[in-house]
């Protein structure tokens, strides 16, 4: 079974500098991490098969690397600064800031002072709170009264709601005056939009297509938490699938599969996968259909991918806006369309954190209990471990030199400290898939061990084989 408790991915992210607090010295800042020298390699393998596997491996996708300060215009056309907000209440006794909803139940407000009763969210409200047929009512303070802080347990100390923006502004340039106003981005969609001309003239794709991209995005979160599940900072990964009108719904679905066959790949049991269709009012401003997949973390059923078709909300608004033709001219037929917009959009740090919790095993090994991340073998920090039985000087240069020759091709790490016991226990926990061991024969035999992490069974084999033997088991 993976991880029980979020606790244990935690403590074992830190103790072997996958994730670590940041700022620490300084006593953190809430809710900000580190990638360490183990996590940034996981996080790196994970981006770079996403790429592979959605891009480089496709004949119908193209890649950007789009700036994070765009022209705040970009985000008055997209419609983040009038609706990209959550509905806040603020603690008058600790000064906390919660989203109301979160208060009030599991789900999102639609506008501001009301919200959407769909019928998940009435298993959790109960049928008092319905008051008409469109299922919407108002948020009063009274409906406050009686809901303990979650920061401080004072009851019912919270001010009236308020709608709080999530974009992160800054000042461009020395002045800080409203004509120098930019917005970290909030996601990477915008980019995609207004570069499709671009695109298209200088790669000729035709449609169906998609344009992907990678990269840091900024949401000033009201309650941030549960490690890297929520925080301010991330990284997505999303393309934005360009089609005909009349084939959304085929490529909705084709999307759909395709994430759970990626979240397959990952590692991720499709038993703790869901598909949440989210009804109108709980949507995004951009969207038509919605469904989020959701995973079952320690800490609940929440939110890992999403899945959305954006219509062509994005590209008509820019057009009106820029008053730039964005339209699409068909090669064969010189027709110009409009296209429609399927967008899969995939949290990196989200899917660091279930690829550590579906990994994560205790087992019990003759007595003792052994702690081991199962991580699929492309996606281990390091592949091999080179361990010289003891520092005894006939096995440390061979081994060295074994280990100098496997790092031209492969990422290995080199340990020769304590006994060999504990670090096989080493390896085993920060997921290396394979320990090669040079004992006090390798030098007579020229042959090494080859240990296994999930099944701890053991070969022998030729030194000069080592290569060649390591690029079966990872092919």
């Amino acid at each position: 079974m993976p991880a029980e408790s979020l606790d244990q991915v935690v403590n074992l992210a830190k103790r072997r500098g996958f994730i670590f607090p940041g700022s620490e010295i300084y006593g953190g800042l809430a809710n900000s991490w580190d990638y360490g020298p183990l996590g940034v390699e996981l996080k790196n393998n994970i981006k770079q098969e996403w790429w592979k596997w959605f891009v480089h491996r496709r004949t119908d996708m193209v890649g950007l690397d789009p700036a994070i300060i765009m022209n705040p215009k970009v985000w008055e056309a997209s419609g983040h600064i009038e609706h990209f907000s959550d509905p806040l209440v603020e603690c008058k006794n600790c000064h906390t800031r919660h989203r109301a909803s979160e208060l009030l139940f599991s789900g999102a407000v639609s506008e501001v002072g009301t919200f959407y009763v769909s019928p998940r969210m009435k298993k959790n409200l109960g049928e008092a709170f319905v008051t008409d047929s469109l299922g919407t009512r108002e948020i009063k303070p009274n409906d406050f009264s009686n809901i303990d802080c979650p920061s401080c347990n004072k009851k019912g100390q919270f001010t009236d709601v308020k709608q709080f923006n999530l974009m992160f502004k800054t000042f461009l340039g020395s002045a800080e005056d409203s004509a120098s106003v930019v917005y970290l981005r909030a996601e990477l969609a915008q980019a995609m939009f207004v570069d499709f001309p671009q695109v298209i003239e200088t790669v000729r794709p035709r449609l169906p297509f998609g344009i992907a991209a990678q990269g840091r995005v900024f949401r000033n979160e009201i309650t941030p938490g549960n490690f890297i599940f929520r925080t301010r900072e991330f990284d997505l990964m999303e393309f934005e699938y360009f089609v005909r009108e009349s084939e959304w719904e085929r490529w909705f679905d084709y999307w759909r599969e395709q994430m759970f066959v990626w979240l397959t790949h990952v590692g991720v049991s499709r038993d703790r996968l869901h598909a949440q269709e989210i009804p109108e009012g709980e949507r995004a401003h951009y969207s038509k259909r919605t469904i989020d997949i959701e995973y079952d973390y320690p800490f609940g059923r929440k939110e890992l991918y999403g899945l959305a078709y954006r219509t062509d909300f994005d590209l008509k608004n820019h057009i009106e806006k820029s008053g730039h033709d964005l339209r699409y001219t068909d090669p064969d037929t010189k027709e110009k369309i409009l296209p429609h917009v399927i967008e899969p959009t995939f949290g990196l740090d989200r899917t660091v954190l279930v690829a550590l919790l579906e990994a994560y095993h205790e087992e019990d090994v003759r007595g003792e209990t052994r702690t081991v991340l199962k991580l699929p073998h492309w996606m281990a920090p390091y592949k091999v471990a080179v361990l010289p039985l003891s520092k005894h000087d006939d096995l440390v240069p061979l081994a060295r030199k074994i280990y100098e020759d496997l790092t031209q091709a492969i990422v290995c790490d080199y340990d020769e400290t304590q006994s060999i016991g504990r670090r096989y226990r080493r390896q085993d926990e920060i997921g290396t898939p394979y320990c090669i061991t040079i004992d006090f024969d390798s030098p007579t035999d020229n042959a090494v061990t080859i240990r296994d992490r999930d099944s701890m069974m053991q070969e022998r084999v030729l030194i000069a084989d080592v290569r060649d033997v390591l690029s079966q088991k990872f092919s």
